[in-house]
């Protein structure tokens, strides 16, 4: 009988960042991601803010008081919070650290600031920018949505113009001219970063069996 041999290391989880301007596409890489890896997780952040019809609790975010919010802020509950137009929103650690400890990946949907904070209280962090091809064609396709007027995306390409200037903090970068090319790209740095030796906890590395006969 043939014996495969195999190495299995456990190792620890990874926290995936991923941050993009409005428009760059961000979302629809996200889900083309998710059925290469399914066992990625999605982090869901906390938020005073009300549900929006659609929303699911626990899934698009935990909706929460703004007493609880700001209970879990003394606590030490997130690894980054900020306000945004009166509303509070907020990443627990707890998923967070879970994840790490178990050896399972979670992603994160946060801006530059949010970015820069979890790199800060998690270093080994994996922070990845989307950036759309030129400003002119974010243009075209904030326009092609059709939901926001002139003036809201004049606002979003200057945003935009901001938060890539950030760029240069980030682990990787990844231009989204072609879904196809940017999925296999982002695929590739979870494949990389998933081996890297100084993830890995404990080798788990089979003993040289005997063969049959002489």
């Amino acid at each position: 009988m043939t014996h495969r041999s195999s190495h299995l290391p456990q190792r620890r989880g990874i926290i995936f960042i991923l941050s993009a301007p409005s428009g760059a596409g961000k979302t629809t890489l996200y889900h083309e991601l998710r059925k290469i890896y399914p066992e990625i997780r999605l982090s869901v952040s906390c938020t005073t803010r009300a549900r929006r019809p659609g929303e699911v609790d626990g899934r698009d975010y935990r909706f929460i008081s703004a007493r609880q919010f700001r209970a879990m802020k003394a606590g030490g509950d997130f690894a980054e919070w900020a306000n945004v137009h009166g509303n509070l929103y907020g990443t627990p650690c707890t998923p967070l650290d879970w994840s790490i400890r178990t050896g399972k990946d979670i992603l994160l949907d946060i801006d530059v600031q949010g970015a820069r904070k979890i790199k800060r209280r998690y270093p080994e962090a994996v922070s990845i920018f989307l950036q759309p091809p030129s400003l002119t064609e974010l243009r075209r396709r904030l326009a092609a949505r059709g939901t926001d007027g002139p003036e809201v995306i004049r606002r979003r390409l200057a945003n935009a113009q901001g938060e890539m200037r950030q760029i240069i903090h980030y682990d990787y970068y990844v231009v989204n001219r072609d879904v196809k090319e940017a999925v296999c790209l982002l695929s590739s740095i979870v494949e990389a970063e998933r081996a890297k030796v100084s993830r890995v906890t404990e080798w788990r590395i089979d003993p040289i069996r005997r063969s049959g006969g002489r």
